[in-house]
């Protein structure tokens, strides 16, 4: 398992400067988003230009990508901007792209459905396709996943253990769906508050870790971890660093 980091976590920096800063802090892995929402690479712009899409990303400062997040509203061109996405992904040797599941209420069969289209689009190009856990979408419920990925072949899952903590007195169990772990989001998350600075959540990380290693995980472990209002980013992004290359 290798440390890495998300772009999301400089938010309101330039593509450029937040990899700069992200490879100050000694990172070594990223991971890009290419979200609607925000500063960075977005879904028409990759679609609309690819070579400009490649050119910003052009200085990884000798950050390796590992996945890219993808997130854009369900439209006709989503599939369009998707496979975009997938083609810069290729361009930069990641293999592994991030996505949301629909919002709770979607018709179960409709969800696989288009599910199956984004595994198809992203199987073109040599990319697997990794659902985000994530509470008010479909896949909240580890049981509602890991059906979603027997009845989509070849759909992964991209485990963020904040949304089976926060909002529950007990963290929820994710062991039905270890096995189909692709990627890995992590911050620190109490039951009553989604993030928190490190060290004062409840992530058991030690015990995280050794889940994956059992189901054979050698996949990246992405820092997510947004601004918090009066703390200082940069001293949180080091510490989840060293954090977890310790556990490793």
């Amino acid at each position: 398992m290798i440390v890495s980091v998300s772009t999301e976590c400089f938010p309101e920096m330039p593509l450029a400067k937040a990899m700069e800063r992200l490879a100050e802090l000694e990172y070594t892995a990223v991971e890009i988003d290419v979200h609607e929402q925000g500063g960075h690479l977005q879904p028409a712009v990759v679609a609309a230009s690819s070579d400009e899409a490649v050119r910003a990303c052009s200085d990884l400062q000798r950050l390796r990508p590992v996945a890219v997040s993808f997130q854009a509203a369900e439209s006709p061109t989503m599939y369009e901007q998707f496979e975009a996405a997938c083609r810069l992904a290729k361009s930069l040797g990641v293999v592994t792209m991030v996505v949301e599941s629909s919002e709770l209420g979607t018709p179960f069969n409709g969800e696989i459905e288009r599910l199956r289209r984004l595994v198809a689009v992203a199987a073109g190009l040599d990319a697997i396709v990794a659902v985000k856990t994530a509470a008010g979408r479909m896949t909240q419920d580890a049981e509602t996943t890991a059906s979603l990925c027997r009845n989509v072949p070849g759909l992964g899952v991209t485990l963020d253990p904040s949304h089976f903590i926060y909002g529950h007195k007990k963290p929820a169990n994710w062991e039905p769906i270890l096995k189909y772990v692709r990627h890995v989001h992590l911050r620190d998350t109490k039951p009553d508050a989604f993030q928190v600075r490190i060290g004062q959540g409840n992530v058991e990380y030690g015990k995280l870790f050794n889940q994956l290693e059992r189901v054979g995980y050698r996949r990246a472990l992405s820092v997510h971890l947004p601004p918090l209002p009066g703390v200082e980013q940069t001293a949180e992004l080091r510490k989840m660093r060293l954090l977890l290359e310790s556990l490793l």
